[in-house]
């Protein structure tokens, strides 16, 4: 495991310490958990949105194949 130097301001060390003996943990523990919950949630938000970006081409590529089938139903029969 690789150590890092952090600097915090000091409420937020009290309150992290406070909050890691309530859950019977380490203060850095409780700090490893931290940043490993932080960077899942950006691995989320980050695959929301790419899957938001994805459905939106795929929509107009429906609309597009849709339209066709439109003007294809719509063609008096020969």
């Amino acid at each position: 495991m690789t150590a890092i130097l952090l600097k915090l301001p000091e409420e937020l060390l009290l309150k992290s310490g406070k909050s890691a003996t309530v859950l019977n943990l380490s203060r850095a523990e409780y700090i490893r958990r931290a940043i490993d919950r932080m960077n899942r949630l950006v691995e989320a938000h980050r695959k929301s949105k790419r899957l938001a970006e994805v459905s939106l081409r795929i929509r107009a590529e429906s609309l597009r194949i849709n339209a066709e089938f439109d003007a294809l139903e719509s063609t008096p029969e020969i």
